[in-house]
């Protein structure tokens, strides 16, 4: 059994060093769209029994998704083993029930139409909210969810001296501890109420960290409203020039101005999402779950 892998448009240089981490050869594949906007898809490398990872970032997916499914189904037609998704990011976590009437649940909508050509995942540290597990709402039968905590503990450890981590809720305290376990640093956790998406109200336990760098911790920054209310929090307190960290940069170069402009020292982010915050390199981990999978497969 040969395996390959398939990068969707935007994830070349993705796909390109799982390639090489994993010893798996690169295929060739023409998408385009026809001038009325439909996508046009073919297989220049063959995919009859082999392993086809198709590696695509699902940030913005709404014009990814349709070639992403035409391609796994496309290839499972031509003769693929199984194929198996490469996503850093998986949207429409966050719509996970019917908060008013008549709305969709559009999480479960999405774990159905992504399990219909999918027979194995692989994510990073999806949004989990009222579902704990993706087995929860997707049908996938092979589900791998990586976490980037050693990853990000071991940049903290790297950059950042005496580091105070701050973790963005209560949701957050598990994996944030354990950040601040492998960086042997303390840590307090954020009471956060979200009225809506730009409307966050925040309060920050009492903690002295005298001498420390505060480090806020979290898992996506899209509008960053949480964070610059932590930040204006943390001025009352006189303690200034936090950094933050995620793993998900979904905000654009405004947010990022300003977090800066409240009193960021640095903001970084884990190559989840292709972004000019990353620092934080998560292709080891993938490209070794990918090798897990192929021996797992041969077993």
């Amino acid at each position: 059994m040969e395996p390959i892998i398939f990068s969707l448009p935007g994830n070349e240089q993705l796909a390109l060093a799982l390639s090489g981490k994993a010893n798996i050869n690169t295929g060739s594949v023409e998408i385009r769209n026809f001038p009325d906007g439909e996508t046009y898809i073919r297989f220049d490398t063959a995919v009859q029994d082999k392993y086809v990872f198709l590696v695509c970032c699902l940030d913005q997916p709404n014009d990814k998704v349709l070639p992403l499914l035409f391609m796994a189904q496309t290839a499972k037609r031509l003769g693929a083993i199984k194929i198996c998704l490469i996503t850093p990011y998986l949207p429409y976590m966050r719509q996970d029930k019917e908060f008013k009437h008549g709305e969709a649940v559009t999480s479960v909508l999405f774990a159905n139409c992504l399990s219909s050509g999918i027979d194995c995942l692989v994510t990073i540290d999806p949004h989990l909210h009222r579902i704990h597990r993706l087995s929860e709402i997707y049908s996938i039968p092979q589900i791998h969810t990586l976490h980037s905590i050693e990853c990000m503990s071991t940049w903290i450890i790297n950059n950042i001296k005496s580091p105070y981590i701050i973790g963005p809720d209560e949701e957050s305290r598990q994996w944030v501890s354990e950040v601040a376990r492998l960086t042997q640093a303390g840590f307090v956790i954020m009471q956060k109420t979200r009225y809506g998406d730009k409307n966050v109200e925040i309060s920050i336990p009492a903690f002295d960290a005298s001498g420390k760098t505060p480090v806020f911790v979290d898992d996506i920054i899209s509008t960053g409203t949480s964070i610059l209310t932590a930040i204006r929090q943390l001025e009352v307190r006189n303690i200034s020039n936090p950094v933050c960290v995620c793993v998900h940069a979904l905000f654009g170069r405004s947010i990022y101005e300003n977090l800066l402009g409240a009193g960021a020292r640095k903001i970084v982010s884990c190559n989840t999402i292709p972004h000019f915050t990353n620092e934080i390199d998560i292709t080891d981990l993938i490209a070794n779950q990918m090798k897990q999978i192929l021996d797992d497969q041969l077993a």
